[in-house]
């Protein structure tokens, strides 16, 4: 049995991406590491997983060393980041150590152990391509990077070292550019599920109206399902090219202001939005929209759950 180690175990991503495994009935022996333990049953993904799990911080360069040389594993999705663009205008050192550092942590323990043929997936985002102008969109893997905030610049930083990595010791490892991925069991500090608590919140009120208080609306993503993004991780553990960058997007733009409607429009109820000046991000690109050409070419994956089935499904598992 082949031996797969996910890094950032204990986020909502891992989970759809075990949920993917089980579902398609792909057997592997599982380590999950993440500096907390999980919050859902690890037995529920043991009908063709051998799962277990580590609390290891990645930091810790002995740690790792120790952990990769034990478990040997033949893949590695490396989810483990610090992803909050707001949270690293406060603390740009720490967004480095855990994005660039723990990442470096990862790859110099699998050439100390000779494991350079572990295939290796590490995400990265969207906010790599930072300041771009509306004519340059949609956005592909070859443009110019113009990171705008000190997490674009740490992500940028740790592709760039993949990039050294593979092409200098042939490490087979394959990067992507994740564009805004949502889904059930995300977070509600996140800006769609924090969304769909408060107007939920409106409608068990009562309430047939109500307010929230949001940024700046009328900026354009490109949204795609977290359960689209977790079969693209995995063809691409599989049949990724190493050393080269993936675009993970839906080809779609849509305002926040559009997400509020339709979560109203699914809920029930009509809310109006009030801009909090606190939840305006500095830098922030009005319209960012992506190319899934790449991917779509080299391993044929395209985007497939449209955005109200997204929305309806994250307000099913909120209600539940």
């Amino acid at each position: 049995m082949k031996r797969m180690l996910i890094t950032g175990f204990s986020g909502f991503v891992s989970r759809h991406f075990l949920n993917y495994l089980v579902e398609n009935n792909l057997s592997y022996e599982v380590l999950g590491v993440d500096v907390n333990p999980p919050k859902f049953a690890m037995e529920d993904y043991t009908p063709t997983l051998a799962m277990s799990f580590e609390q290891v911080n990645l930091l810790d360069k002995e740690a790792v060393e120790d952990m990769i040389a034990t478990f040997r594993p033949d893949y590695i999705l490396h989810l483990a980041s610090f992803s909050s663009v707001a949270y690293s205008w406060q603390h740009p050192a720490d967004c480095f150590m855990n994005n660039t550092s723990i990442f470096l942590n990862v790859t110099e323990a699998l050439r100390k152990h000779d494991l350079c043929d572990c295939r290796l997936l590490s995400v990265g985002s969207s906010e790599e391509y930072g300041d771009v102008k509306k004519e340059e969109l949609p956005l592909q893997e070859d443009m110019p990077l113009v990171p705008v905030n000190p997490y674009a610049v740490a992500r940028v930083s740790q592709e760039m070292m993949a990039k050294v990595l593979a092409d200098s010791f042939g490490m087979q490892i394959m990067l992507t550019r994740s564009f805004n991925h949502m889904g059930p069991f995300q977070d509600e500090r996140f800006v769609i599920p924090s969304f769909v608590r408060r107007i939920l919140d409106i409608a068990e009120s009562g309430a047939k109206s109500g307010e929230i208080e949001t940024g700046d609306t009328s900026i354009v993503r490109d949204f795609v399902d977290v359960r689209d993004v977790v079969r693209a991780y995995y063809r691409l553990l599989l049949d990724g090219k190493a050393g080269e960058v993936y675009n993970i997007c839906g080809e779609k733009g849509v305002s926040l202001a559009e997400v509020v409607d339709q979560i109203a429009d699914i809920v029930g109820v009509s809310v109006t939005t009030r801009v909090n000046p606190d939840f305006v991000r500095p830098g922030d690109n009005q319209v960012v929209i992506g190319s899934a050409e790449k991917i779509r070419q080299d391993i044929g994956w395209t985007a497939e759950i449209p955005l109200r089935q997204t929305l309806m499904d994250m307000i099913g598992h909120m209600c539940a």
